[in-house]
């Protein structure tokens, strides 16, 4: 008895689904990695969602303190880490600090985030 093997082209079909679109780069890999570790906290998720509810997306930092429940240096440390990845901007005024959410950074981070 003779059994016949049928034969699959294998070049008709790709093995993966095509890229619709860029991937990141390893720079905008690595950039997006430090990024999102400053939203990986609780707290700063916190001051960062009580900002962008304020008034003209700005809080002093006298104001966020006692929401969150901890001391001034930690909030400030929170505010400066969050302030140093892009989200918020700082400005001083007479002996207190003003966080004023950047505008659109948090849309960047949902822009990669969403298939397009």
């Amino acid at each position: 008895m003779t059994t016949t093997l049928e034969v699959t082209d294998v070049t008709a079909a790709a093995c993966c689904t095509p890229l619709v679109r860029e991937p990141l780069t390893a720079a905008e890999a690595e950039q997006l990695a430090t990024t999102m570790k400053a939203l990986a906290d609780p707290a700063r998720l916190r001051l960062l969602s009580i900002v962008a509810a304020s008034e003209d997306s700005e809080a002093c930092v006298c104001d966020l303190i006692e929401p969150v429940g901890l001391s001034q240096p930690t909030v400030s440390h929170h505010l400066k880490i969050l302030t140093t990845a892009g989200f918020l901007t700082r400005s001083k005024r007479g002996t207190w600090a003003y966080f004023k959410l950047v505008p659109g950074a948090l849309d960047r981070i949902s822009q990669l985030l969403v298939a397009s």
